[in-house]
């Protein structure tokens, strides 16, 4: 062997599993590697994900360093997160019952970003949450019925997520990591209990981390909704606000006038869409709150930018 080819350093493929205090645990599919990263990331202001796709230098006793991010589907700020094929939305109408306006704004955040979203009911067992799962079936979206409880529905589940990375999400108490326990029984999350008196429950998930399931799913258990911000993509989502709802997409184009809003314009197809009953109630009020909420921060933010302009 060559003085050169002892040099040359091993570079091995894997994705992110876990990141804490600035180490990354690297999952290579035959071992998981304990690696930092190089400083150019930092110089470059680039953050590895969990999710990310990396390649790595491993220097012995399961340590390496993370060298190179390879392109990535998508990226989210909080929770960080990577590649994600899917949104896999976890409410339910038992205590605590989740709002819709919860689902849509994540849906709505899910569609900009390229993901799927998937919706489940859990505590089907308690409440059948009819009413969540009419309007959801009708505006397009997989849904499921499921109890980790019972282990209703969790058979029809895993060929959903089999092969996919998808994002658990949820208001706290809803059952997120309940239902993973319940898809495999090599987990050990946590599990929150419920307050009788607030009616929600109490946060276990501290940090993102990806597990890989027996059924060949990987999946990232990561806090409940409120991590969902949406600072970084307000102009983006305000801008693209209607076509991340996608029951409104055959009626985007037969607006009366070009630049609708679908709020209060005449001749709004949209609007004549949810008067027929083809668009669902509950998702046209969370498009208004949606509009509503981002108007005010693209106008501060066009401000600023405008100031900077000028200056």
């Amino acid at each position: 062997m060559t003085r050169s080819s002892r040099l040359t350093p091993i570079m091995t493929e894997g994705r992110i599993q876990k990141a804490l205090s600035g180490f990354y645990y690297v999952d290579t599919g035959h071992e998981i590697v304990t690696c930092r990263a190089r400083g150019k990331f930092r110089r470059e202001g680039i953050s590895p994900l969990v999710g990310d796709r990396v390649e790595i230098q491993e220097v012995g006793n399961g340590e390496g360093v993370v060298e190179t991010i390879l392109p990535r589907r998508n990226a989210f700020v909080r929770p960080a997160v990577a590649n994600i094929d899917q949104m896999v939305v976890v409410a339910s109408g038992a205590i605590p019952r989740t709002d819709p306006f919860l689902i849509d704004r994540v849906a709505a955040i899910a569609a900009l970003m390229g993901c799927d979203v998937l919706v489940l009911l859990n505590k089907c067992d308690l409440d059948r949450a009819d009413e969540l799962y009419q309007t959801y079936q009708a505006a397009g979206f997989p849904i499921l019925r499921i109890s980790a409880e019972t282990g209703e529905g969790l058979e029809d589940l895993t060929p959903l997520i089999a092969g996919k990375l998808s994002a658990f999400t949820g208001n706290s108490g809803v059952g997120k990591s309940s239902v993973l326990n319940a898809l495999d029984p090599g987990f050990s999350l946590q599990v929150g209990e419920v307050s009788d008196a607030l009616g929600r429950g109490r946060h276990t998930t501290r940090h993102v981390e990806l597990y890989r399931l027996s059924c060949g799913a990987e999946v990232v258990d990561s806090p409940g909704f409120s991590s969902f911000e949406t600072t970084e993509l307000n102009l983006e989502l305000k801008r693209r606000l209607p076509e991340t709802f996608l029951e409104f997409a055959p009626y985007l184009d037969r607006c009366r006038f070009q630049g609708c809003s679908h709020t209060k314009e005449q001749g709004c197809a949209v609007r004549e869409a949810l008067r027929a009953g083809k668009i669902q109630k509950s998702r046209y009020a969370s498009y208004l709150r949606l509009y509503e909420e981002l108007k005010p921060l693209r106008d501060w933010q066009e401000a600023k930018r405008a100031k900077g302009r000028s200056i």
